[in-house]
């Protein structure tokens, strides 16, 4: 569900500055779905255009990994409405394509961003509307505190697939 993660992170990113979430790309969630995820919004483009902004705004990153359970907190029941709109955002993307980046968890062949092998580790990927499959995109830019954070989440997914198996 790291689709909901995005929805969470694209629409809180754009309130923050004054625009709409449709007029917002780029943002994407690393990782687990968990309180470990990165949400980075260091490539996000507004209409298209790079903006400055602090890609570590810890608050910003907090306020998404917590964002869930802090839902859970104060309505004694989960965001189902916001989940299925992942879920339907996530298959529209995936059965119809798209070039826009979108976060979504795949398995991890331990070649791209330093990912885990044999994970499901959320990337930003885009979908070829003729095949169906997806992409992970290459080349996105990580200074060494997203990297940081990229390690932390997927030692938390071997952590659980080692406890699983």
């Amino acid at each position: 569900m790291t689709r909901l993660d995005q929805n969470r992170a694209t629409n809180q990113f754009a309130t923050k500055h004054g625009v709409g979430a449709k007029e917002v790309s780029r943002v994407i969630i690393w990782g687990n779905h968990s309180s470990t995820q990165f949400p980075d919004i260091s490539n996000a483009l507004i209409r298209g255009q790079s903006v400055k902004f602090d890609g570590h705004d810890d608050a910003f990153i907090q306020l998404i990994q917590k964002r869930g359970a802090a839902v859970i907190a104060a309505r004694k029941l989960s965001s189902a409405m916001s989940a299925a709109k992942a879920a339907a955002d996530h298959m529209h993307d995936w059965w119809n394509g798209t070039s826009e980046w979108v976060s979504m968890g795949v398995i991890s062949d331990g070649t791209k961003y330093n990912a885990p092998e044999g994970v499901i580790y959320s990337f930003p990927v885009t979908v070829d509307s003729a095949t169906k499959q997806w992409k992970i995109v290459d080349s996105v830019p990580l200074d060494d505190i997203a990297k940081q954070r990229l390690k932390v989440t997927g030692d938390e997914l071997v952590e659980e697939r080692t406890e699983a198996l």
